[in-house]
């Protein structure tokens, strides 16, 4: 056991592992189906084709054929929503009271406030990072799965916990993991609390490990973010993502199976200065600062926010939103990032799959009133407003 201040961390014996607490299962479980659809995780890794089956090459080939989907690369958005559907019958007396299927929990601590909790992955990014060899940044990317999380709900992250899993303990590439952990808490203030290193020999491919996160910040009643106030005509300001993020990774990477091109290839967008896994990994955006400066500081009222994670526009943009609307989405109000229009090229991948996957650009979207989103615009000078509530429930492009 090594304890260093603020933060304690387990390492295992061999081929032992540690279980704290009881699994749970927040209000985050409907977002993520993929590796994260918020927090159902399904991490698709490569798999030995049955004898006389189609090789890798084979079915990269019918994809690219057929037009590319989520699913066909091995992540089920609808059977993880599902299992969500299932866990909400289970769960009616072990849970707080709050419905489960936003992005995060809330808990009822007294004095008119709500601790919030959430957690999350990285998912198959991580291939790309074991591809790459960086990993000083994805520990940025497993804070704000988390943080971002919580903070629609007009939470502030008060600390932060990791686990680290992995076959054999190598401790320089730890460390760097650890590092990017502690960049994210940095970005979002809050704390590193502890964590936890697991070694388990035989569990994981060599040289390869697995993250998970879980955040837990605070809220006043009367600062959280429920949707309740939401109305016909009021607008949805989207914050610009940096890339994409840290969902649809296994559709990302059969995309570049199927290209011409490998990680360490320059990109054929932008300056070019870029390789396709720098591209990649760059890390996801932390959003806490902006939405808490706008919500709680300049008392701003953020009706409903969303992080455009695990089923993009469509799945997302509905879960802030009270019954009997819908939203219609202003396309080219924002700028499209390069990546996106390359993948959608190259793995022919439809319109409507890439904004069921992907952010396509926009990682956080805030609901507010006409007035407030114009003055949120001025505070923000990279936001914009991409759309409007409208009376058909839904997620329409106009």
């Amino acid at each position: 056991m090594k304890q260093h201040t603020y933060l304690r961390r387990t390492l295992q014996e061999p081929g032992r592992t540690t279980r704290k607490g009881n699994k749970t299962y927040n209000m985050a479980a409907a977002r993520r189906n993929t590796w994260g659809a918020r927090s159902t995780t399904t991490t698709t890794t490569p798999t030995t084709p049955a004898r006389g089956g189609p090789s890798p090459a084979a079915r990269a080939s019918s994809m690219e054929r057929e037009g590319m989907t989520y699913a066909a690369a091995g992540v089920d958005i609808d059977a993880g929503a599902e299992l969500v559907r299932r866990i909400q019958r289970l769960s009616k007396d072990a849970f707080s009271g709050v419905d489960i299927g936003g992005f995060g929990g809330l808990y009822p601590i007294g004095g008119d406030r709500y601790l919030v909790s959430g957690t999350d992955g990285v998912g198959t990014k991580l291939k790309v990072a074991f591809e790459v060899g960086k990993h000083d940044t994805i520990g940025v990317d497993l804070v704000a799965m988390s943080v971002n999380d919580i903070v629609t709900l007009g939470a502030k992250p008060l600390f932060f916990l990791d686990y680290f899993a992995t076959s054999r303990l190598d401790v320089d590439k730890a460390e760097q993991v650890v590092k990017g952990i502690i960049d994210g808490c940095k970005g979002s203030d809050c704390v590193l609390l502890g964590g936890e290193t697991a070694e388990m020999p035989g569990f994981y491919e060599e040289g390869e490990y697995d993250l998970s996160g879980f955040a837990v910040g605070i809220v006043d009643k009367a600062d959280v973010i429920d949707g309740k106030g939401i109305r016909v005509g009021d607008k949805l300001v989207g914050l610009p993502s940096s890339g994409v993020h840290s969902n649809g990774f296994s559709l990302a990477r059969k995309v570049l199976q199927v290209s011409d091109l490998s990680f360490g290839s320059p990109a054929p967008f932008g300056d070019g200065r870029e390789t396709m896994g720098e591209v990649l990994l760059e890390p996801t955006k932390l959003y806490v600062r902006d939405v808490l400066r706008l919500h709680t500081g300049l008392k701003l009222r953020v009706k409903g926010a969303v992080h455009v994670t695990g089923g993009g526009f469509y799945d997302n943009i509905p879960r802030c939103l009270p019954d009997g609307v819908g939203v219609k989405i202003y396309k080219g109000s924002w700028n499209v990032l390069p990546i996106f229009n390359w993948m959608q090229d190259v793995g022919q991948i439809a319109e409507e799959e890439m904004y069921r996957t992907f952010n396509m650009g926009v990682g956080f979207i805030m609901v507010m009133s006409p007035e407030d989103a114009e003055e949120a615009l001025k505070e923000c000078k990279d936001a914009s407003i991409i759309g409007e509530v409208a009376r058909e429930e839904g997620v329409a492009f106009a």
